[in-house]
């Protein structure tokens, strides 16, 4: 397979079948157990939603940056071209991991990402963005085909500035490094090293033909026994004790 063909097959999968594959189940033989799924953050919490829900999965490379306020003491401030220039040298497709760091107060207010940066973003081969933070012009953004995994949505922002490009951040409980692979769809985010595109692919496509399976089984199931049967050895459910 081609490496578009990869990058396509893993948008026609859901996120959580992503993440059933990458560390939900170590038990289970298609589960690649790259994280301790508890203890590691390698996917988003109930702080971040998506805002276009029907678009189906999104699939890039992460380019990561950090915004902010302002500080006239940080002499290394860039700017949203640097931004951008960030973006373009990246192998595509990329999804924009953006972290946002504002006093108490600021954060929910701050309608970052709108349409002209969007488009800017599409520009130079960005797909969707993951951001703690609100951003705005959601109307517009809707005909873009770009996605949007937020904190919130607000209308308004006073100045902002970048802070860092392309170093580790923490968005909506998942720490991500630039270049990291992240599946994306109305379920949250997760995030999985780059070159376990192919593993991936090819274990999800497994697990989703096992839960076809099953899960025609049990519409037809009529009683605990039945589902028991149809369980039985599954990593779902934990195994049952030895009867007499």
């Amino acid at each position: 397979m081609t490496h578009d063909e990869i990058i396509e097959g893993l948008r026609k999968i859901d996120t959580p079948t992503i993440t059933n594959v990458v560390a939900t189940y170590p038990t289970n033989p298609l589960c690649l157990g790259l994280y301790n799924p508890w203890t590691e953050n390698w996917y988003t919490d109930t702080s971040i939603r998506c805002i276009y829900p029907g678009r189906g999965a999104t699939v890039g490379y992460a380019a990561t940056c950090v915004w902010g306020m302002p500080d006239p003491n940080y002499t290394g401030r860039r700017s949203m071209l640097d931004m951008l220039s960030a973006i373009e040298t990246m192998k595509k497709p990329t999804i924009l991991v953006m972290q946002q760091k504002w006093p108490e107060g600021i954060k929910q207010r701050a309608g970052l990402a709108g349409e002209v940066m969007v488009t800017c973003m599409k520009a130079v081969g960005c797909v969707g963005m993951v951001s703690d933070g609100p951003s705005r012009d959601i109307d517009a953004i809707r005909q873009m085909d770009f996605q949007l995994l937020l904190g919130g949505v607000t209308a308004g922002h006073g100045e902002m500035a970048i802070q860092s490009i392309n170093v580790p951040v923490s968005v909506g409980g998942m720490d991500v490094a630039p270049g990291e692979m992240i599946h994306m769809d109305e379920n949250g985010a997760v995030k999985f090293p780059a070159d376990k595109l192919k593993a991936v692919l090819r274990n999800a496509r497994e697990l989703q033909k096992e839960e076809a399976a099953r899960m025609s089984a049990l519409q037809q199931a009529t009683s605990a026994a039945e589902i028991r049967a149809i369980f039985g050895g599954h990593s779902y459910v934990a195994p049952e004790p030895p009867r007499d």
